[in-house]
């Protein structure tokens, strides 16, 4: 990705985020985290990868509610953002967010466990 795209794709990410937390008001959007934004080369398409606090069934109704929203979103985006092309949005969960969380988890319960049988010793 060249620099240009890098922060074409940082602005879309920040603005994507602005728009979901202050103008879109579907009441099954939840708590969610624009991750990062990947573009095209030709920036005519946005994957916007997305993290959402909660459990698979609302991660369901959120994803659906930015879908649903999308032309919104798209249509904000290209009045904040001057591009030849405003690109199209799709939406895709973020599951790295999960897995670092989990990582996370293992790391401290291991410390935990360590930290137990030291104080044995």
């Amino acid at each position: 990705m060249t620099r240009r795209m890098e922060r074409v794709a940082e602005e879309i990410r920040e603005e994507v985020a602005r728009i979901l937390g202050g103008e879109v008001k579907d009441p099954r959007l939840g708590f969610v985290t624009v991750t990062r934004v990947e573009a095209t080369p030709d920036l005519k398409l946005a994957r916007v990868h997305v993290s959402v606090l909660g459990d698979d069934a609302q991660r369901r109704r959120s994803l659906s509610a930015m879908r649903q929203a999308s032309g919104f979103i798209r249509r904000r985006l290209s009045n904040r953002i001057r591009l030849r092309h405003s690109p199209e949005l799709r939406f895709e969960y973020d599951a790295g967010v999960d897995a670092a969380a989990r990582v996370a988890e293992l790391l401290e319960k291991a410390r935990e466990e360590s930290s137990e049988q030291d104080d044995e010793s």
